[in-house]
């Protein structure tokens, strides 16, 4: 990882220990449809606000977490809203755009 790739990594995470920038950050990367990014986007939230942490707030072991966030990783409905509720945040749902639902 590049000097210039560390500050950027550095910058992303302080600022998603903001309970607003953290929703926005995963309500964009939800519009990417990609679960990979959006795994990743988790772990970035959490890794934020402290893995230990997050998995204790969220009443999981801290090598579940980290399995469940791990790139690899597949978790259940209840785990993430467990750590969403860990950092103060809610999964929401949205209608979405009329023009979005023409075209599929």
């Amino acid at each position: 990882m590049t000097a210039r790739d560390k500050s950027y990594d550095d910058h992303l995470i302080q600022s998603l220990t903001d309970p607003a920038e953290a929703a926005a950050y995963l309500d964009a990367v939800m519009e990417m449809e990609d679960n990979a990014t959006l795994l990743l986007a988790l772990r970035q939230v959490a890794k934020a606000h402290g893995m230990a942490e997050v998995a204790r707030r969220a009443d999981v072991g801290d090598k579940t977490l980290f399995r469940a966030l791990s790139s690899a990783g597949n978790p259940t409905l209840d785990t993430v809203n467990k750590v969403l509720h860990a950092v103060g945040l809610r999964l929401s749902v949205q209608p979405l755009q009329v023009d979005h639902l023409e075209a599929a």
